[in-house]
């Protein structure tokens, strides 16, 4: 039988793992004021970093200028080639790519909720 410390270390143990898993949020992305088949506002719910998007059909990613109130945007010549995927760096560490993240047809107000955790 187990002795009363080892119970409450498991049931400590276990009360910090149901923490651990409640406390992530889904990331989700609102297509900020003036987008356009041509811009891209970003705004994530969760502090990111280093914001890239890559085009349908692009081999490379195209990075997002951050502004001072935490959006990201991308001003291109021509229209953007949607869907839309995301890489960035999270503020806990490591880079995050959520594919077609932004829907083609994305327009201002609309959030996108990815099923990425952090």
């Amino acid at each position: 039988m187990a002795s009363s410390s080892s119970t409450i270390l498991l049931a400590a143990a276990a009360m910090a793992a149901l923490f651990a898993v409640g406390s992530c949020a889904a990331l989700t992305f609102k297509a900020g004021p003036g987008c356009s088949d041509k811009k891209l506002v970003l705004i994530p719910s969760i502090a990111i970093s280093e914001v890239e998007v890559k085009e349908k059909g692009a081999d490379d990613f195209t990075e997002l200028k951050e502004s001072p109130a935490g959006t990201w945007t991308l001003d291109s010549k021509t229209p953007l080639k949607t869907p839309l995927s995301v890489r960035f760096a999270a503020k806990s560490g490591g880079y995050r790519v959520v594919d077609d993240a932004i829907p083609a047809g994305f327009k201002s107000g609309a959030s996108y909720k990815t099923t990425l955790q952090l």
